[in-house]
């Protein structure tokens, strides 16, 4: 009797030790990486028939994975990711433009990251982030542990480390400049390679954002020559270099995965931002390609018509029987993200955070041929260029099976009219009646976040905080966001929204270029106007920063800054570094 106990205890002991270590049964846990390419478009990959591009690493992914046909993001890189990291529609989030002080999400938003590193699991963030450059927007501040990412929109972008070029950049490491040596897409990939091998011992997530193919288009050209005659615009061939240096590096990161056994338990999924930039040459945002490859949809990114928010979405799990290749074609969109994944690794999400998303496990695991969910809303709130204030019904897409109503008027069927040639809105009243009824809800629930979001000043986690003009809150229109414009010095200003986290005392130097520029300030008097307070001073010259000190109470307020020329013109600073020094 005896022995036969001290078997069954052993046998139950082996099954702990089993169920608690095989990676096929941690099934629960598995490690997932989210890779999402910066403006790539679904028609640039050869797997979706570009004649010219060239893409193995992804024509394999694509034949070994489970494929969302029907699936669609914002059409812009701040709003997607906001979307993606939340599961919620981005103007909830607060952050649904690239720059004017709207790219950062309100405090409360919870990330995929937090979900995932309460659930146990070591959370990296490697690449672009564009929710927000200051405290409390990092992505180490949003539950990434460990993060390498440029600031900004895009490397060389105004708030990107002065210098960058692609090649040989500064990053952020965890709150710290580093260099790094090698392609800016290069030494993404390496830092996920590095990033896999530290944590292989237990469940990783990680999302990897490139920049590339983001504009400005350089690469090596040994990626880009091959391309030089086939693809007639401009920079065409840069940007097809760009995305065969992603597919060769994605190659080399699955091969890491196998080095290390991990493939089979790994969720790994591969999906854009938005639609193409520059994979086909159009006539303004919302033609059909007139040049090159744009897999037969109408517009590219900015639009909402399908070419600007339709993208590829492969994901690929050997272990979780998410293989084989196979198309599913409900529609699913960057929302539903989130949801899938914590259905897919057992990580909870409270109930009291209200998600627009929807889990499409069931769609991977069991009946492809269900609906996923009923409709999705797609807005370009303010529209290509931020002209006026969002408004109900502009810029905005409704999509349900295979109807999408543009603007509210415009209504077409994919399934039969895929470039979207022929409104039939006359032809279907009921249908445009349908949509119409879909969107209010949407835009009522919506258009309360879209208020202002606040950077810290005096936050412990980062002091000082430096400030750049792209993060301007205007009130519409792009204030300075990127080297080009801001060297031109314009005459014009605006307010950063803060929120001063401890009251005391505080010194704020301005620049119009960043510190590491060492340039001489062109002007000779500085304001600032923070909490009720005005200060001027004059500037001495050959000085590249003026600094005021004063007392600040906590709380949200407004900062500007003008630098005033003797000639009475008068900028704000372009950049701005704002110090607690103590009470």
């Amino acid at each position: 009797m005896r022995n036969l106990l001290t078997d069954q205890c052993w046998l139950v002991l082996v099954c702990f030790v089993f169920c608690h270590v095989c990676p096929e049964v941690r099934g629960e846990k598995p490690n997932v990486i989210l890779i999402m390419t910066d403006d790539q478009g679904y028609g640039d990959l050869s797997c979706h028939g570009n004649p010219v591009l060239k893409t193995p690493h992804l024509d394999r992914l694509y034949h070994e994975s489970i494929r969302l046909t029907d699936f669609h993001v914002s059409s812009f890189c701040t709003p997607t990711r906001a979307a993606l990291m939340t599961g919620r529609y981005p103007a909830r989030t607060g952050a649904y433009r690239t720059s004017s002080g709207r790219t950062m999400m309100h405090p409360e938003e919870r990330t995929m990251a937090h979900w995932f590193a309460e659930s146990g699991y070591r959370t990296g963030m490697i690449g672009k982030w564009h929710l927000g450059d200051s405290a409390p927007h990092r992505p180490q501040d949003r539950g990434f542990q460990d993060v390498v990412w440029h600031r900004c929109g895009g490397v060389g972008q105004a708030s990107d480390y002065w210098g960058n070029d692609y090649f040989d950049d500064t990053y952020e490491r965890n709150g710290k400049f580093e260099k790094f040596e090698g392609y800016c897409t290069d030494v993404w990939f390496s830092e996920a390679k590095r990033f896999i091998r530290e944590n292989k011992d237990r469940p990783f997530f990680l999302y990897l954002a490139p920049n590339a193919p983001h504009g400005p288009y350089r690469v090596d050209p040994k990626w880009s020559e091959s391309y030089q005659q086939s693809v007639r615009w401009n920079n065409g061939a840069e940007f097809y270099g760009m995305v065969a240096n992603i597919d060769h590096n994605l190659g080399l990161l699955r091969e890491e995965l196998d080095r290390e056994g991990l493939s089979e338990d790994t969720i790994f999924i591969f999906m854009t931002d938005n639609g193409t930039a520059n994979g086909a040459a159009f006539d303004g945002l919302t033609s059909e390609a007139v040049k090159g490859f744009n897999a037969g949809m109408r517009g590219k990114k900015s639009s909402v018509y399908e070419g600007g928010h339709r993208v590829p979405f492969f994901i690929h799990w050997p272990g979780g029987g998410l293989a084989g290749g196979k198309d599913v074609g409900a529609l699913a969109a960057h929302l539903d993200v989130l949801p899938t994944l914590a259905d897919l690794c057992g990580v909870r999400i409270r109930d009291d955070y209200h998600l627009d998303g929807t889990s499409f496990k069931r769609l991977l695991k069991d009946r492809p041929d269900l609906p996923h969910r009923d409709h999705l809303v797609v807005q370009f709130q303010g529209g290509p260029y931020f002209m006026d204030n969002p408004k109900p019904w502009e810029f905005a897409c409704v999509l349900k099976d295979s109807w999408r109503l543009i603007d509210g008027v415009e209504l077409y069927n994919v399934r039969k009219d895929p470039a979207q040639r022929t409104n039939v809105a006359a032809r279907f009243p009921e249908v445009v009646s349908e949509l119409r009824s879909l969107y209010l809800p949407f835009w009522e629930g919506v258009s309360p976040g879209m208020r202002p979001v606040s950077i810290d000043l005096g936050n412990p986690a980062q002091n000082p905080t430096v400030l750049c003009s792209q993060d301007w809150y205007m009130p519409t229109g792009n204030p300075p966001w990127n080297f080009g414009s801001i060297r031109k010095l314009p005459a014009v200003t605006g307010p950063w929204m803060v929120d001063v986290q401890r009251s005391g005392r505080y010194q704020i130097t301005l620049r119009q270029l960043p510190k590491e520029a060492d340039h001489v300030i062109v002007a000779d008097r500085a304001r600032v106007q923070i909490a009720g307070l005005v200060f001027e001073r004059e500037i001495p010259e050959g000085s590249s920063g003026v600094t005021f000190e004063m007392d600040l109470p906590k709380g949200k307020t407004r900062l500007q800054t003008w630098l005033h020329t003797p000639d009475g013109q008068a900028g704000g600073a372009y950049f701005a570094e704002v110090e607690w020094a103590g009470r």
